[in-house]
Parts: C-alpha cells; structure tokens; sequence
C-alpha cells in the first residue's frame, strides 16, 4: 500500500503529533507499505521513508497520484483540498485542536468542523470522539515501546517528583508549586524535577520561590529521547496538573512504561491514558492534588499496586498495535 501522510508538523520538531506521526510512519515501513510524509517542517532527513517538506502545489497533486490512501494526522486544510480535486481514500485523524465549538464567529475552526464531519474520522479519545460531529472511530496514540520501558537493571529512583511538559498557563505547573506548598504544611517536603521550557518559565521559577520550594524544585530544561527516558526511570511518581482538558496524554503512557505512577487531572482523554495506572483529581484543583500526592508518599505500596497492571494497558498502545488497527481502516477504504 502507497501510504501518503500529512503532518503539519514533523521532527525535528518536538511535540506530540511529530512523535505520533514518525512512530506510525517506521511501522507502516517496517509492515512493508510505502510511505511519504507531507509537513511544513523545515529540517534534515534521516528516515527510512520520504519526507517531502513544505511541498509545492505540483508536489502535492503529484503524490495525491501516487498514493493508495491518503491519512492526515490532524486535519490541515493547506494539503487537504488536492484531494478534493483528485479523489483518493482519505482518513482524517482529530488530535484535538479543532474539537472545541466555536464561540462567536471562528471562521477557521467552523470550516475545520464543517470539514470533518464529512470524512473518515478516527478520533484519539473518547473524548475527542464525544466533542466531534460526526461518529469517529477511537484509535489511540501509541508511545515510542524502543525508548520509554523499565530498564534492567533498574535505575535507582532517587527523585520523586516529576513534570514533563511545556511551561504554560494550561498545563497547570502552578498548581503542581501550589500542591507542594500544602504539602510542606504537613511536614512533606517531596523534591520535584520540571523538565520543559516555555514562556512561563521566568513565572514558575518566580513561584518556586515566593512559596519558599526552591530547596525542592529544580527546572531541568526540555528533554527528549534516551535522556527524558532516564529521567523518567530516576523519578516514582509523574504529575500532570493540566488545567484544561488534554484530548489524550502520551506522557503519561511514557512515564508507565517507564515506572512511574501517573497523578494526572481528570477531565478531557488523559485519563484513558493513565488507565488503572494513576489516580485523577479534579481540573484545577490543587488541594486535591496535595491530597493524592500525600497518599502516594506515605504509602510507597500503592505505587506498586498501580504499576502492577501496567503491561497490560500499555499493550493497547503499542505502535505496531495501533498500526495495524490503522491498516485495517485503510484498506476498508480501498476501492
């Protein structure tokens, strides 16, 4: 099969669509399909699939002609119309940033809805799913099973408190330095390890110190790869306060697989991520987050009990898993 991929953005980037998007790409080629992603990132190549990046409009109607099914992994009108002109199979994976309803007039995000309705719609969550027009099929995001897994021998977890994330206000960091502060008031001082960069960096660094924690926090900077893994392995417990709704959570499945209990927020598909891995506090929340923080720290037990469960939920996400629930859509849509 002649498998075009569209994904705005691509590695080098970092974020959750590019790892997404290269995981299923390496699967596909390894299955023994073709493939070519479409991106407007610019970078150097080094895969075992082609990468055409920001394509002209000749580009794009030539691979339209090439492919067997063409899978955009998050709706992006820019590459999607040549497909309209010259018809081919075409699934649309909603990773989220189109889900919410438009408030007032949004011309962009009501065309992107109107769009979507009206395609093979594969949603990451339940909870993209419920927010669409359209029923879609649930096919999660997998997680790169190469980089994130227990390692043996272990690393010794010296750290006990992580984030991973971008510093910004919808992550919900503050609420993370706010839990911390409660928790010193009942003689908890838990040390805790930021990994990520971001425009609130100046703010939570600023917090970390007007709450009296900078003897328990330090900011790592961003990580990716064998060196995030190692961190992950290093840490017991990954928290992920995010304010707003997460339409799944890799970095979640990340930190399982590397044996970390995940402490996340409840609402939006994070908790379809964590699964019976974590345990979920209310959006916003930080006396509840202390409250769950507190029961993992004093009782190391209930994270051995939550990560006994872990092999068999992350093998819903393994990426040969996933790619092949893709494959079989795409050949469903072959004439």
């Amino acid at each position: 099969m002649k498998i075009l991929i569209s994904s705005h953005a691509f590695a080098p980037s970092l974020g959750g669509i590019e790892t997404v998007s290269r995981l299923l790409a390496q699967e596909f080629v390894t299955l023994g399909h073709e493939v070519t992603v479409l991106t407007q990132t610019s970078g150097e190549d080094g895969e075992n699939f082609s990468v055409v990046r920001r394509p002209s409009v000749r580009e794009l109607f030539r691979l339209i002609n090439w492919c067997d099914i063409f899978w955009q992994n998050n709706l992006s009108l820019r590459t999607l119309w040549p497909a309209f002109v010259r018809p081919r199979p075409l699934v649309v994976t909603h990773q989220g940033s189109y889900c919410l309803r438009p408030a007032g007039f949004d011309g962009v995000l009501r065309l992107k809805r109107a769009v979507a309705s009206r395609l093979t719609g594969v949603a990451i969550s339940q909870f993209i799913a419920a927010c669409m027009d359209a029923p879609s099929i649930v096919i999660p995001n997998p997680y790169d099973v190469r980089v994130f897994a227990k390692k043996s021998p272990a690393i010794e977890r010296t750290g006990e408190l992580l984030f991973v994330g971008r510093l910004v206000s919808e992550k919900g960091l503050d609420l993370l330095l706010e839990a911390l502060s409660h928790l010193r008031k009942r003689e908890l001082r838990p040390s805790l390890t930021i990994v990520g960069l971001g425009p609130e960096l100046g703010a939570m660094q600023k917090r970390a110190g007007d709450l009296g924690l900078r003897d328990q926090v330090t900011f790592a900077g961003p990580e990716s790869g064998e060196q995030l893994a190692h961190t992950f392995h290093s840490h017991r417990i990954l928290v992920v306060p995010s304010r707003y709704d997460e339409p799944f959570g890799v970095v979640a499945l990340e930190g399982i697989a590397s044996g970390c209990a995940v402490v996340g927020s409840q609402g939006g598909g994070l908790p379809e991520a964590i699964g019976p891995c974590g345990l979920t506090f209310p959006n916003g929340d930080a006396g509840a987050l202390a409250g769950l923080l507190e029961k993992l720290l004093r009782a190391p037990g209930d994270r051995d009990r939550l990560l006994a469960q872990a092999p068999e939920h992350l093998r819903r996400f393994h990426p040969t898993v996933i790619a092949h629930r893709y494959l079989d859509l795409f050949r469903s849509k072959l004439p």
